[in-house]
């Protein structure tokens, strides 16, 4: 899906806690390809804001649909382990 999205502009929008980029506004999740890791983008906050800069500055990036993490472990990505130990 990012071949079909294009490179990630350096404008986020805000979001919550966490800065969302743009045309991913209506995404919750993100999978990291070359860890098989789950973002919860809402739950992210400022601090982990260079590790999800990182993954799109990497283009190495998915989503989901329908955009929920049942979906996301189906396809066999689990959550980043620091927002497994906040839940």
């Amino acid at each position: 899906m990012a071949s079909l999205l294009g490179r990630w502009p350096a404008r986020l929008l805000h979001i919550g806690e966490m800065e969302r980029p743009t045309r991913f506004e209506h995404h919750r999740y993100v999978g990291d390809k070359r860890t098989q890791v789950v973002y919860d983008v809402d739950a992210l906050d400022e601090a982990d804001a260079p590790v999800l800069e990182e993954l799109m500055a990497s283009d190495k990036f998915i989503c989901f649909a329908p955009d929920t993490l049942s979906e996301a472990r189906n396809r066999g990505y689990r959550l980043w382990s620091p927002q497994r130990h906040r839940r």
